[in-house]
């Protein structure tokens, strides 16, 4: 005699997975979203070239003290652009680094920062 039990239905593991998989690509298009939003700042020369970047490191402004504008030192004017340039670099991937680093589980994806 078979037993009258209600049939237990197996929740398939794959439906599981693409509901994960599904919130995870939401979280990351809310972090990028973000980071397009938020800006970061780096200066160089005590402050004699300051550079605003977002955090998809698009640069948004480069600011020049006059005073360091010297036709006669142009490369001195140079280092310093490439130096905040540089640093604001850094600024904006470690915020995408915060950002989508938790969602990625520490996993480097090439590109993604």
């Amino acid at each position: 005699m078979a037993s009258k039990g209600k049939r237990r239905m197996k929740k398939d593991p794959r439906l599981s997975m693409m509901k994960q998989l599904e919130e995870l690509q939401n979280q990351m298009l809310q972090a990028q979203t973000s980071l397009e939003e938020e800006t970061v700042t780096a200066s160089a020369g005590g402050g004699a070239v300051v550079v605003e970047m977002t955090g998809t490191q698009e640069l948004r402004s480069i600011k020049i003290s006059p005073e360091v504008v010297d036709p006669e030192d142009v490369e001195m004017l140079e280092d310093l652009i490439v130096a905040a340039f540089k640093e604001a670099q850094a600024k904006a991937q470690a915020l995408a680094q915060s950002k989508l680093g938790p969602l990625t589980g520490g996993i480097d994806i090439p590109g993604l920062f």
